[in-house]
């Protein structure tokens, strides 16, 4: 019986762990997915028009980007606004509400479950950025863990926040520590989660 109960407390002490590190996992793993499809999309883009860059390419204007994902993604569903596409309330790690975005682009469903709502910025080296919620409109609506920000770069090349407009992917690891420490752990803003995921070769370790 003390066996038996010993047992007992390592269990309910090491399971809920085992669960978190887990569903972590899970959580990157579909973000890695997004990601790749995202960056072999934006190389068959630049391919198929002879061109260097995006903007080149043709990425000039919000109407541009959404033809774009319509043409190199399989949509199974589009809407005019977040509303159907994201759930109604994101909070941020702190436990804060955040809206920390323009609810009134376009947004997309794709076959592989995730939701995204892509925006047209170009500012400096970065001409896109997008809203990708990995799950779609399940739980748990995290900033960090299932909703994150993708900053798209004239390059094709992905990463986190530029944090300045001379900035260009692939950013420093010290770029990326920084606006994590300064934006996802304090909750300031939805930035810097992404970049901290990158830095830690794809694990979730915040």
């Amino acid at each position: 019986m003390v066996t038996l109960g010993i047992i007992g407390v390592v269990s309910a002490m090491t399971v809920p762990s085992l669960m978190q590190n887990h569903q972590r996992k899970t959580y990157v793993t579909q973000l890695h997915k997004v990601y790749n499809e995202f960056s072999q999309a934006f190389i068959h883009f630049q391919t198929d028009k002879n061109a260097l860059n995006l903007k080149e390419a043709g990425f000039s204007s919000q109407d541009d980007v959404n033809s774009f994902i319509k043409s190199y993604f399989k949509v199974v569903k589009e809407c005019d606004t977040m509303d159907g596409c994201f759930a109604d309330e994101y909070r941020k790690i702190n436990g804060n509400v955040t809206s920390d975005w323009s609810t009134n682009l376009k947004s997309f469903v794709l076959a592989n479950g995730a939701s995204i709502r892509p925006a047209y910025s170009y500012e400096g080296n970065k001409i896109l950025n997008i809203a990708v919620d990995i799950n779609g409109l399940k739980g748990p609506n995290i900033v960090g863990r299932d909703l994150f920000w993708l900053y798209v770069y004239t390059n094709g090349l992905i990463d986190d926040a530029p944090p300045d407009a001379a900035a260009n992917a692939p950013l420093t690891k010290e770029q990326r520590d920084e606006k994590y420490n300064s934006s996802c752990l304090p909750g300031t803003s939805s930035d810097g989660c992404f970049g901290k995921i990158l830095n830690d070769n794809w694990e979730m370790t915040y």
